[in-house]
């Protein structure tokens, strides 16, 4: 059963141009379609009109990758909780609705074209201590390293960041507290992390603050539409580790 949705969507040429919503109707949605392919439709429809098709991230598609960040009624990501873009579908909605459409807005993730931003602070941030370079020798046997239960599992939940940027969107601040913190919660959990664990968090949180993002007000907006439904506490745990490491170094 096809649905007929309007779309007001962020058009902009490039960094330096003026942006502005301009709106679309389709009536070729259905229900069972992703949120993306429902706009694979409409860019079909603008190419066969001899207009410029909406730019907009994807690769994997199947809520891996996180490269299909857009801002969906107000919401990173859309309606469903702990859902990527890409796995929203148009059941979501109803047959005549109003969508808009924007990309993720934070000084730090300049808008490239359409709904694209440039999200290369969060590799710059990862560059800056977010890995392992100690030597520990050869692969090891996995049963040589013992790791407590409850310590293994919160190192992999904060493994699973996908770094799509969606806690920034979300923050009031633009802050990218639960993306920095998530990464380094992770590695220094780990016996292969912990040697360098205080200076990975300094240098990260430096960078993090060098790049234009906000402060942490910790009013949760961040973990609620993390689609990896990474918590806050990991960002307390960035605070109390940074502290110690300043104090330290």
């Amino acid at each position: 059963m096809a649905m007929t949705v309007t779309l007001k969507v962020w058009r902009q040429a490039a960094p330096s141009a003026e942006g502005r919503f301009e709106t679309y109707k389709t009536d070729h949605a259905h229900p069972d379609m992703s949120f993306l392919e429902m706009l694979d439709v409409v860019n079909e429809e603008l190419i066969k009109s001899g207009k410029d098709p909406i730019a907009f991230d994807s690769d994997c598609r199947e809520g891996i990758c996180g490269s299909c960040g857009l801002v969906i009624d107000g919401i990173p990501h859309g309606p469903d909780k702990g859902a990527t873009t890409c796995q929203v579908h148009m059941r979501r909605f109803r047959n005549g609705d109003t969508i808009t459409i924007e990309p993720f807005r934070a000084k730090a993730f300049p808008v490239l074209k359409d709904l694209v931003v440039d999200r290369g602070a969060f590799d710059r941030i990862i560059a800056a201590g977010g890995y392992v370079s100690m030597n520990v020798g050869g692969a090891q046997d996995g049963n040589c390293l013992p790791i407590p239960k409850d310590i293994a599992d919160l190192a992999m939940d904060n493994a699973q960041c996908i770094g799509c940027g969606a806690c920034v969107a979300a923050c009031k601040n633009a802050a990218a507290h639960l993306f920095t913190s998530a990464k380094i919660t992770h590695l220094g959990l780990l016996p292969q992390g912990e040697p360098e664990q205080a200076r990975r968090v300094v240098r990260m949180v430096e960078q993090m603050d060098a790049e234009g993002f906000g402060a942490c007000s910790n009013e949760g907006e961040c973990e609620a539409v993390c689609p990896k439904e990474i918590s806050i506490a990991s960002i307390a745990r960035m605070n109390r580790d940074y502290l110690k490491a300043a104090v330290g170094k």
